[in-house]
């Protein structure tokens, strides 16, 4: 059903346009097409039922098959009508009702005796109908036609040609590849619109050449190009082919760039705007070379057209992140437009100068940033707060008023996204910029007395239980504590009651305080509220008394969990109430992640990897279980770490193998997953040869061999490896399978009792360093960095070479090490230049480790990066360095 259309406009409350479609039904307007089969066609009224059909359609009121061949072949009958406007609507109303093949027929004639008419706007719709309802066998048939209307005298023509090729090369490329000379020769039209889609289509033609789209941007960047639309085109194309050359090159050549650089000079804005933005963003483009798109860009920053503005502060932004220097004299042009009408292209203004602004420029900006705020959206003032607080990490000496400025707008009105980035911001200056540690933290007490967000309110009280103690006066925090408990709801209660507790914790001297507000709690209405308080009334003990609280208190306050939560919560639903208690050390420290699943092939059964072994174990307990049930490997002790399962075989061979590494503190063992797709065949005996002579540290000692492998039916067999006990001993296995072939009778399922012996080469193997590592995060990264302490850190600089991003050198990294990432560390902002990496883990022999990763590009594209590592043991801090220097 149609709805009213009704205008937005404050001004016109009381005008309402309606929509002329509304209360129109699809059995109404079928009635209605019955004006079709009249003898005597009226064109207006006719045109009329039609606009209705289509609305429906577009609608997506759904025709029965029925009802829309009655439609069909009522339009049809239409083709008699000389009324151009008619005709018009009738090509549209073929188009929308796709019709199936054998209505096609009906019409087929028509369309075509209307493509080689004398009237040029029957030739063009009618050409763009054929094309969009016929298949392969009628294309040929007209591919004659269609050539002709290629290279058409008539622009409107031609031009509909080509853009039904342009939707033809998706489903009947051969046919449209067959027309490149026709294409070509349109190209060279002097009608703009012709230009611009032979352009496109030629372009697609070729796509999958590299040389021949080089060929063709060389040979059209000579100057014949007039159409602005087919010159932008061409820019793009440009800028592809430099891009390209500069991945395949290691040269300092820019192919073309003195093309773009002219076309800086063209009369049209669009081309104009189109050049400066691809130069802006040519990878490893130089200062120099950007000048002269700044230049253009400024100048379209005073133009009286709010496209152009919006288009070059826009592009200037994105510059500012990895070029601010080149931009810092534009800084003039783009004050001015903070007062821009145009919310948008203030917003834009204000983050670039944010971004390019020098130390002695900030107070000038904040002032008048704050009468701006109040007149634009949320999201574009979470855009400024996160630009804010880019200025402040980058001028620390800045901030007092920038922080000033931020308390100010977080008591403004504003919603829970919005008031989220401000207190982020508060946090990240207060954990960076010391000096700015007990105004923040004021500024966010003074937030939470009056605020709305639950999720806000605890996350404050988080960190005010974190920081609050570290201050010179922590005392002066537990009033707006304290009132959260009398003023809000259980939630944020608890959360407080946790807060008060760390309090009494780190300062003993207001432990006798803390004692009588957490004495008061016991009485809340809420259960929640009077556990916390009692358990940290009994945790904290000592009845209130100033005395130094003990370390393992402290540990059980601020300690992160070293065990994910994921894991601890499955555990605790598995586990059945008896006479044992639950043992938090049962809970598996390892994070599992959750490979991506893979495309299979319909009507395959997915083998390998894909494939769920009947009975296999998943987590390290269960294959803990299944290794000491096995006399051989009963002695080795304690499982460390069991790999996922990694591909020893291409998909869709005759034999399907996987291997699980499975790592002790003395021994490697290797558990190979085997799957016979043969049906013919039954396999007995199999073994996996495994040659260490690679891997120098490691002796076998010991294997398990399968009895029998039937089709279709998983089995394993096992290989031990003893290697010196706590060391990270690595190296590369060649693996061959070899087992006994007999052949199976389909008809009974027998099989025979004599057998071929075989073998089946399998892909290397290889253990790693990261195999002794455990993915274990931490909740609170820089408390368990703190908590570690600095005995055993160790800190270098590495050069990671040439990279193609900084996403793909921090990905490198992390899987080397097999570290896991804290914290969404390993997300790396698109355009940064530097980046911060925290990773944890657990070393083989349990001991705790954590990794700050600070990368930077140095030079076009190569990655510097500083590793600092912290651990409970020296040896292991040394050899995370060692694996990154060999790595």
């Amino acid at each position: 059903m149609a709805q009213t259309l009704v205008k937005k406009d404050d001004d016109i409350d009381d005008e309402a346009d309606y929509s002329p479609f509304l209360g129109i039904e699809k059995g109404a307007v079928l009635q209605e097409a019955r004006v079709f089969n009249d003898p005597q066609l009226d064109p207006r009224r006719c045109s009329q039922v039609i606009t209705k059909l289509l609305y429906l359609l577009n609608q997506g009121e759904m025709f029965t098959k029925v009802e829309a061949t009655e439609v069909f072949f009522s339009v049809t009958k239409l083709f008699q009508s000389k009324d151009i406007g008619l005709r018009r609507m009738v090509y549209v109303m073929i188009k929308e009702l796709s019709p199936s093949a054998d209505e096609v027929i009906i019409v087929t004639s028509s369309l075509m005796k209307d493509m080689t008419s004398k009237t040029d706007m029957y030739r063009a719709n009618a050409i763009r109908v054929l094309c969009r309802i016929t298949d392969g066998t009628l294309l040929t048939q007209i591919e004659r036609y269609l050539k002709q209307a290629i290279v058409d005298k008539n622009p409107v023509v031609a031009s509909a040609a080509l853009v039904s090729g342009i939707h033809l090369l998706q489903t009947n490329p051969e046919i449209v590849k067959r027309w490149s000379n026709e294409v070509q020769e349109a190209v060279q039209s002097r009608a703009a619109l012709v230009q611009f889609h032979a352009l496109a289509l030629l372009h697609q033609i070729r796509q999958n050449d590299r040389l021949a789209v080089n060929k063709l941007v060389s040979s059209l960047t000579r100057g014949s190009v007039h159409s602005p639309l087919a010159q932008c085109l061409l820019i793009r194309y440009t800028s592809q082919v430099i891009r390209e050359s500069a991945n395949s090159t290691q040269t300092g050549d820019c192919p073309f760039y003195d093309f773009l650089e002219g076309c800086l000079r063209h009369k049209a804005e669009m081309v104009i705007f189109e050049t400066a933005r691809a130069i802006t963003e040519l990878s490893g483009v130089t200062t120099r070379e950007l000048t002269p798109a700044i230049t253009v860009l400024q100048l379209f920053l005073s133009s009286s057209k709010p496209v152009l503005r919006f288009a070059a502060v826009r592009t200037l932004n994105k510059v500012a992140m990895t070029h601010p220097m080149a931009v810092t004299n534009c800084n003039i042009d783009m004050e001015s437009l903070i007062s821009d009408q145009n919310r948008s292209i203030a917003t834009l203004a204000i983050t670039t100068l944010l971004k390019t602004g020098n130390e002695s420029s900030v107070d000038r900006l904040m002032k008048q940033i704050t009468n701006f705020m109040s007149d634009i959206a949320d999201e574009f003032k979470i855009v400024v707060v996160e630009a804010i607080r880019s200025l402040c990490l980058k001028f620390p000496l800045k901030h007092r008023s920038l922080m000033n400025f931020l308390s100010n707008i977080i008591r403004e009105e504003g919603g829970f996204e919005y008031k989220k980035a401000i207190v982020d911001s508060i946090v990240i200056l207060i954990r960076d910029i010391p000096e700015a540690k007990e105004s923040g933290l004021l500024h966010l007490c003074e937030f939470i007395e009056d605020c709305e967000f639950t999720y806000l309110s605890t996350q404050i009280l988080h960190f005010l239980g974190i920081e609050g103690p570290k201050t010179s006066d922590p005392s002066k925090y537990i009033r707006y504590i304290y009132n959260r408990v009398h003023l809000e709801n259980a939630t944020v209660r608890a959360g407080a009651v946790s807060t008060l507790a760390k309090f009494g914790a780190m300062v003993d001297t207001l432990k006798p305080r803390i004692f009588v507000l957490l004495r008061r709690c016991l009485f809340d209405n809420d259960d929640e509220v009077r556990d916390r308080a009692t358990l940290y009334l009994n945790t904290l003990g000592g009845d209130g008394a100033v005395f130094q609280t003990g370390e393992d208190v402290k540990e059980f306050l601020f300690g992160s969990l070293d065990i994910p939560l994921v894991n601890l919560e499955n555990s605790l639903k598995n586990y059945e109430p008896s006479k044992e208690s639950f043992n938090i050390n049962s809970v598996p420290k390892e994070v599992k992640t959750q490979p991506l699943a893979e495309k299979k092939a319909p009507g395959k059964k997915p083998i390998g990897l894909g494939a769920p072994f009947a009975g296999l174990p998943s987590s390290v307990d269960a294959y803990d279980k299944l290794l000491s049930s096995i006399p051989e490997f009963s002695n080795f002790g304690k499982l460390f770490k069991s790999s996922s399962p990694v591909e020893l075989t291409e998909a869709e061979t005759e034999y399907a193998v996987n291997v699980v590494k499975h790592i002790f503190d003395g021994h490697v063992v290797f558990q190979y997953n085997c799957t016979n797709t043969i049906p013919e065949q039954l396999l007995d005996n199999v073994t996996v040869i495994v040659d260490a002579s690679e891997a120098e540290e490691f002796a076998e000692v010991a294997s398990k061999p399968l009895r029998s492998l039937p089709y279709d039916s998983p089995g394993q067999t096992f290989v031990a490896f003893e290697k010196p006990e706590g060391v990270p001993a690595v190296g590369k296995f060649s693996n061959m399978l070899r087992f006994i072939v007999k052949e199976v009778d389909p008809s009974t399922g027998e099989a025979e009792d004599d057998g071929v012996e075989d073998e089946y080469q399998l892909e290397e193997l290889e253990v790693v360093a990261a195999d002794y590592m455990l993915r274990v995060g931490v909740s609170n990264f820089r408390n368990a960095w703190e908590s570690i302490g600095a005995d055993f850190e160790r800190v270098d600089e590495y050069g990671l070479g040439p990279r193609d991003s900084l996403a793909e050198a921090v990905n490198a990294v992390i899987n080397l090490l097999g570290m896991q990432p804290c914290e969404g560390t390993e997300v790396v902002p698109s355009n940064s230049r530097s980046h911060t990496c925290l990773l944890s883990g657990v070393y083989i022999g349990n001991v705790k480790v954590l990794v700050r990763l600070q990368f930077g590009i140095d030079g076009p594209k190569d990655v510097a990066m500083k590793l600092a590592v912290r651990s409970e043991d020296e040896a292991v801090s040394d050899a995370i360095h060692e694996t990154v220097a060999s790595g």
